[in-house]
């Protein structure tokens, strides 16, 4: 199994199942807190549309919004950018006290096992972790895919 890591933002719909059919996922995980986008530009991410679309090319669903940061991890990343005066879009890197709140409330807590099972359940050898972020150093799902690797030994592409 390999793990990926896609997100949305900067990307056309075209360019975003092109990735996703260029290296053949066969399983997307999205791992948001709340499955729709605001506006129409990246309304081809919002969850009826989506589910849809990756049925369309043949790609499983499966939605762990236990992985997704809490509101307070959210507010520690937000006090950091405030502090750096950067945006949400404009973000690099995902600062220290939000990947400690994370690690800690999220990844020490989940059942990866259990998470690892619902992939082998659903015969997933390509698996893409999803979220908004165009990078994936800005994004939580860099964190679990990290974790994942770790744990399992698997390769991890950011697409």
């Amino acid at each position: 199994m390999k793990i990926y890591t896609i997100g949305v933002y900067g990307s056309t719909e075209e360019e975003f199942y092109g990735k996703l059919t260029k290296f053949q996922i066969d399983l997307f995980c999205d791992i948001r807190q709340r499955r729709g986008v605001r506006g129409r530009q990246y309304a081809f991410v919002n969850s009826s549309y989506l589910q849809k679309r990756l049925s369309e090319l043949g790609i499983g669903y499966l939605y762990e919004k236990r992985f997704a940061p809490t509101r307070e991890i959210r507010e520690m990343q937000w006090a950091e950018d405030k502090e750096e005066h950067q945006t949400k879009k404009s973000r690099e890197t995902l600062g220290h006290a939000f990947c400690c709140g994370y690690e800690q409330l999220i990844l020490d807590k989940e059942n990866l096992d259990e998470l690892m099972v619902s992939f082998e359940s659903m015969n997933a050898q390509r698996v893409v972790l999803f979220c908004l972020e165009s990078r994936p150093e800005a994004c939580h799902r860099s964190l679990l895919a990290h974790r994942l690797s770790e744990k399992y030994h698997l390769e991890v592409v950011h697409l």
